[in-house]
């Protein structure tokens, strides 16, 4: 464990990304909403995996072989443990978040969802759990129905409840809105959905990097997340789950790697996990998120809490200084983003002039045009922190922003 201070220090140097000057400035990374930087523990085993261990997995019986086979394996039960699953669960890889929910959304389209059942997601949703969801109901005949949102931006838990009924399948929801930073109170969610026999997907995206997580302890039947927004290399993420509930699914990509026995008139699948991993599998990707894993743990999901709560708490101070700054989505106990306006400046405006201070932030709409129409702005300016952040590059965002203002003249 590490103080505050210590944490980033340390941290910094485990970053090479970070060393980097943007304009002649110190780079402040503040899109770790979009993407992490990779410290060099991660680096360096994806590099020692193609150096001393690349094979394809789970075919060949030579040494190298199983010894890609034994590092892959031993990523997926890493993995697993980190996020909490219990025997009751199995780790599936994917090439992302969402490729797991298309997974998901496709064996239950597939299986089990029929017309007029409904589907609950949340206004809150990244499009990834969005529109696999629309279409779905699309395609089945069932109806989407979308939770609604409190003026603080957190979702309206009694609309929640009387939406709820033996006609719910299934509850879409996200963890930590990549918008907001709001916290969904997500077990008890996850307990009301049960009680009227609907299954529940979590989108875990914005909460695995920031916070502990026990899939087991909050029972959700699917939760999913990405390597490449929790210091792991892009292309890699995983789909935890219910083995009850995976082995209910039919595949999602068929091929090699995930049969048992092939003829000509038939095929029989392998069983969960492999079934859903067709094809090479990302195994250097596998191993740099277990690596990942590691390097969280090393640290502490306790003290990187703390210490982005510290940053955050400090940001919304300096911010809440600066004159025309609306911070949009106020619920208590949000998580690691801000999302903002200034009064006069687009927030593309913002996030140039901000570049050529060093700073990187992202403006867009940040795959939530749904969320943004309910806060009636084409964009936003968003600030997602990190565990390297601290206050420092706060000061320097916020010294950004005042400089645009002066560029605007804008008082």
């Amino acid at each position: 464990m590490m103080n505050g201070e210590s944490l980033v220090q340390a941290s910094r140097r485990d970053f090479p990304m970070l060393s980097n000057s943007v304009h002649g400035k110190r780079l402040v990374y503040l899109d770790n909403g979009a993407t992490t930087q990779k410290p060099q523990a991660v680096l360096n085993r994806i590099m020692h995996y193609y150096q001393y261990e690349n094979a394809n997995v789970h075919r060949g019986v030579h040494w190298l072989s199983e010894r890609a086979t034994l590092v892959y394996e031993q990523s997926r039960n890493k993995v697993k443990q980190f996020v909490g699953g219990s025997d009751e669960y199995s780790l599936v890889f994917t090439r992302g978040a969402t490729e797991a929910i298309n997974l998901v959304a496709h064996g239950l389209g597939q299986s089990h969802l029929k017309p007029g059942d409904e589907i609950v997601i949340s206004l809150l949703e990244h499009h990834s759990n969005w529109v696999p969801w629309q279409q779905l109901a699309y395609q089945v005949g069932a109806r989407l129905k979308v939770i609604p949102l409190q003026e603080d931006g957190s979702c309206d838990l009694q609309a929640y409840a009387d939406m709820l009924s033996e006609k719910t399948a299934l509850v879409a929801i996200t963890h930590v809105s990549n918008t907001l930073g709001t916290v969904n109170p997500i077990k008890d969610m996850i307990i009301s959905a049960h009680e009227v026999g609907a299954q529940v997907l979590v989108d875990g995206v914005q909460a695995v990097p920031h916070k502990a997580v026990n899939v087991s302890d909050l029972d959700a039947d699917y939760y999913v997340f990405s390597g490449h927004k929790m210091y792991a290399p892009m292309g890699i993420g995983a789909l935890v789950a219910k083995k009850d509930a995976l082995a209910a699914l039919p595949p999602y990509q068929t091929g090699g790697g995930m049969i048992r026995t092939v003829a000509l008139e038939t095929t029989t699948f392998a069983e969960v996990p492999e079934r859903f991993e067709a094809g090479t599998p990302n195994v250097a990707g596998a191993v740099a998120l277990s690596a990942a894993c590691d390097y969280l743990e090393a640290i502490g999901m306790g003290a990187i809490y703390a210490h982005e709560q510290k940053v955050l708490r400090y940001a919304k101070q300096v911010l809440a200084d600066i004159k025309g700054i609306v911070i949009h989505g106020q619920a208590e106990g949000n998580d690691a983003i801000l999302s903002m306006t200034m009064d006069g400046i687009h927030p593309h405006d913002l996030a140039s002039i901000l570049d050529q201070n060093g700073v990187a932030a992202r403006a867009g709409h940040h795959c939530t045009m749904p969320l943004m129409k309910w806060l009636k702005v084409p964009a936003t300016l968003r600030v997602s922190l990190g565990l390297y952040n601290d206050i420092d590059d706060i000061d320097v965002l916020a010294q950004g922003l005042l400089a645009a203002k002066k560029i605007f003249q804008v008082t």
